[in-house]
């Protein structure tokens, strides 16, 4: 596809905006993004801590009833409107492109510190070759990272080399794969990279489970504990983990799904990536357990004394399994490539989110707004985060941007598109035309109930135990926790609000065709569905036929 917009009949141009090649693409660039750090280094935990395999349960009812439906809700934006998060949801009702901007700047924060922990990642590969962290890994990682801690973290721009040079890499590979386009970066990389990622974890699962006191590991992670499904607690942290895990309300899929031909099975391809994405993360509990039973018997300690979660189990946990176990060397490589293909195609896919809604607002070529996006993101990353307040500024971005940036845009979106703009019936009747799974009324109480339902619990219960806490978040000084967590969660919607009030410039793709040459659909009536439409919007040829690219 070239750089300049072609001219449609009329005079008028087609937005550039670049395509998949097939739903194929569109399947392995989803579930690359959905399968990233959490899959391996947060699930396993959270299942353990929350009922263990009784846990799969509230875990299955998650996904079935928030994940899967929010999943389409996102495919049906931005497949029906054609373009980034602030370009669709402002197609959808003018007055909702906040939520775009919003969803756009919280992958802008994940973004810049999501390349630190795969920078960490690609120094464990190489370590894990010789162990470098010796018999104490906690203390490695201490003077590796030289982060300050609890009360010490302040504004400190004290440079780790190894770090920064890692931190660099990962930007400088994934700005080349951002300038190659949709199909040949975003996509080719995803189909390279995932089923590389699904033969190295096996491989590690099968070793692992091949380690002395393995299967204690898995009986401490598999045996269920049915008391627990009586704790409300329990499926709060189900629902957490399915909207953390399925990358729904960042935009992603959203941006992904405008990338598609027209007549693309929506519901079926949503199935097939929510189910990858579980059958990922049970796979990870597997290979996971299986290690920590090993370490526990080599401890002789208790399965639930070695149970860590995120950093802890990558950085230190891991690197101890490593460090006694027979093999280790090809254990950790696997566990930390594993980390890197997984955290790479998720940044990929979070900085997707950026570029695309900049091309969209300023009529861009593809490499123009790839370095106009990139190379900011790459100075405030590698200034911000290879440094000895990294960890901390990690920790508390993270905190806030999930609680308050992507549970808060999920339940304003589904609020907004169920009650106020009243858009379930057009969103319907789009996911149906050529879904090979239909959706009716079911999805109608997922998405208007069942979700906002969960994510205002889950956002009420996350303040409460933040403002009602003995000490501040991780010990850290509170007006750090201020300015790098409550201030920067209010500023996500605050900016996004006046972002959605600027002018969108005579060159952006708010007035052109889409990609093929068509008419964008026109705005959601509310309670309107497609057949209840004036029949000049259901000709041959438009959107709302569906017509093929």
């Amino acid at each position: 596809m070239s750089e300049s917009s072609p001219a449609a009949p009329g005079g008028r141009k087609s937005a550039n905006r670049g395509a998949f090649s097939g739903r194929s693409a569109f399947i392995f660039a989803a579930i690359g993004s959905a399968v990233g750090l959490g899959n391996i280094w947060r699930f396993p935990a959270v299942a353990y801590d929350n009922g263990g395999g009784a846990f799969i349960l509230p875990y299955l009812v998650a996904l079935l009833t928030a994940g899967v439906p929010l999943l389409f809700l996102d495919y049906a934006i931005g497949h029906r409107w054609r373009g980034s998060a602030p370009l669709a949801w402002r197609r959808f009702r003018r007055w909702a492109e906040f939520i775009g901007w919003w969803q756009v700047l919280i992958c802008v924060i994940i973004a810049v510190y999501y390349a630190l922990i795969i920078a960490w990642a690609m120094n464990y590969t190489v370590f894990s070759v010789d162990t470098r962290w010796g018999d104490d890994p906690a203390a490695f990682f201490g003077s590796f990272t030289q982060a300050l801690g609890g009360g010490d973290v302040t504004i400190a721009f004290d440079y780790v080399g190894p770090v920064l040079l890692t931190v660099a890499l990962v930007w400088i590979a994934t700005l080349v794969v951002m300038t190659l386009g949709v199909q040949n970066g975003v996509a080719r990389t995803a189909m390279i990279f995932i089923p590389l990622l699904v033969v190295m974890f096996i491989i590690l699962v099968v070793r692992a489970m091949l380690l002395p006191g393995a299967f204690t590991g898995l009986d401490a992670f598999f045996r269920p504990n049915w008391a627990a499904l009586l704790n409300p607690g329990v499926w709060v942290a189900a629902y957490g983990q399915i909207f953390f895990s399925l990358s729904v309300a960042f935009g992603i899929m959203l941006t992904y799904a405008s990338y598609l031909k027209k007549k693309t099975d929506l519901t079926g391809s949503g199935l097939v990536v929510g189910f990858s994405n579980s059958a990922f993360e049970l796979l990870a509990g597997i290979g996971v357990f299986s290690a920590l039973g090993f370490m526990a018997q080599a401890q002789g300690v208790e399965v639930k004394d070695v149970v860590d979660a995120g950093i802890g189990l990558a950085f230190i946990a891991f690197p101890a399994i490593i460090g006694e176990a027979p093999g280790g060397a090809l254990i950790g490589v696997l566990f930390f490539g594993s980390l890197v293909l997984a955290g790479f195609t998720s940044l990929i896919s979070i900085v997707e989110v950026v570029v695309a809604a900049f091309q969209d607002k300023f009529g861009l070529s593809r490499v123009a707004a790839t370095l106009g996006v990139g190379i900011p993101l790459t100075l405030v990353s590698t200034i911000l985060f290879p440094t000895t307040m990294g960890l901390g500024l990690l920790d508390t971005l993270d905190n806030w941007v999930n609680q308050y940036g992507i549970v808060g845009a999920a339940l304003v979106s589904t609020i907004a598109v169920t009650y106020v703009a009243r858009g379930l019936p057009t969103l319907r009747d789009h996911l149906n035309a050529k879904g090979s799974f239909p959706i009716g009324r079911w999805w109608y109480l997922c998405v208007g109930l069942i979700a906002p339902l969960v994510l205002g619990i889950s956002l009420a219960l996350t303040t409460k135990d933040l403002l009602t806490a003995e000490t501040t978040y991780s010990d850290y000084p509170a007006w750090f926790v201020f300015v790098f967590g409550w201030l920067m969660a209010m500023a996500l919607l605050g900016v996004g609000i006046v972002l959605s009030l600027l002018p969108w410039p005579s060159r952006s793709h708010l007035q052109q065709l889409d990609s093929d040459g068509d008419e964008v659909a026109p705005e959601a009536q509310p309670g309107r569905s497609l057949d209840a439409e004036p029949a000049q919007h259901v000709t041959a040829g438009t959107p709302h036929a569906l017509r093929s690219s």
